[in-house]
């Protein structure tokens, strides 16, 4: 399909490397294509970063009927431009699609449009330490109707921000709340598909957990309120007496790319990782046992997170001594120097875009 490019009449000033914040700035362009019950996916284009008009009827606002998805571009010390496994984001939004009733994309296009907006974007990619272009991929409803059904037209789009360290705390340990007032999904539900009202539904327990000194809440299973899931922006993982162990998905647990790429890493590497149920009481004995050894979210935003402080009920306890742990650091040093181009990629998950 053929793809036009509008050029804007003028580009911004690119911002200060040193002082990126997440989330907050925005580059010069953005992809866009629609969608059509008649032609399909069609109408692409690069156009101007700008505000899209929504109808006020639009189904989206309505109805919550979206996906997306996150991901980077890094820049190597070289000065090539390269992605990590960005087929396995695209092959994700497809079953986010499925879920919501939405039309499925052709994952190589969209790959490839999106190589397409970062070679024009390519001086956005920030080289300074643990910064990177973040990547917003999304598909909306775009109907004008106010009927519960899945829309018949859609629109996709991809936004980029250049960002720093997601969490103020960059990698050193953040503190995390576990929450029995609130759950974020059930199975059976969409807790595993990328949809914004999973992250609507974990803002108030989130909120509170943030005027309790916390950054994260540490999801319990929405059935019997007893089994740990994940954390409001990462997948946990715990090393416990020497096992590195991440609840298993079942439906309610969003398949964190990074989280598979510890799992595979850890494989390659022959370290004693599983996957497996685990309850919150379980996790506090082993505590008390001496046996929890560390603590970490891994995510595509702040790629591995140690964890410093879990507060559970009128318990908190502390975790390698509110330290990095080496597991943490192993696996943080070993995606991150592949994502930067630091290191032989031995599993093939780099993308080269320019």
């Amino acid at each position: 399909m053929q793809l036009t490019v509008t050029e804007a009449a003028t580009l911004k000033e690119k911002p200060d490397e040193s002082k990126l914040g997440f989330g907050t700035l925005f580059t010069d362009y953005m992809f866009i294509m629609d969608y059509t019950p008649d032609k399909g996916w069609h109408s692409l284009r690069i156009e101007p970063y700008a505000p899209m008009p929504l109808d006020p009827s639009t189904m989206f606002l309505h109805y919550a009927q979206g996906a997306f998805e996150g991901l980077k571009a890094y820049r190597t010390q070289s000065g090539s431009i390269q992605l990590f496994r960005p087929q396995e984001n695209f092959r994700r939004l497809n079953r986010s699609c499925r879920r919501l009733c939405m039309p499925e994309l052709d994952e190589d296009l969209a790959l490839g449009a999106l190589k397409q907006l970062l070679t024009m974007e390519k001086d956005w990619v920030p080289g300074a330490p643990q910064t990177s272009l973040y990547i917003r991929p999304t598909i909306i409803a775009m109907d004008p109707y106010l009927g519960v059904r899945a829309s018949h037209t859609y629109r996709f789009f991809i936004i980029l921000s250049p960002v720093g360290a997601y969490y103020p705390e960059g990698f050193s340990p953040v503190k995390i709340q576990v929450t029995h007032e609130y759950v974020r999904a059930v199975r059976g539900g969409v807790g595993e598909a990328k949809t914004p009202g999973n992250y609507a539904a974990s803002i108030l327990a989130s909120e509170k957990a943030h005027r309790e000194g916390y950054s994260q809440v540490l999801w319990l299973d929405g059935v019997e309120q007893k089994y740990l899931e994940e954390v409001g922006s990462m997948n946990i993982f715990f090393v416990i007496d020497d096992e590195i162990v991440t609840p298993a998905l079942n439906g309610s647990i969003l398949p964190g790319i990074t989280r598979d790429s510890v799992i595979r890493l850890a494989k390659h590497w022959n370290d004693n990782v599983s996957e497996k149920k685990i309850s919150i009481d379980t996790l506090m004995q082993a505590h008390a046992d001496g046996k929890l050894q560390e603590v970490f979210g891994s995510g595509t935003a702040a790629v591995i997170s140690p964890v410093g402080e879990i507060k559970y009920g009128d318990q908190v306890i502390s975790i390698s001594g509110g330290e990095v742990g080496p597991v943490a650091l192993k696996y943080y040093n070993a995606i991150t120097d592949i994502q930067y181009g630091k290191t032989e990629d031995p599993l093939g998950w780099v993308v080269q875009v320019a």
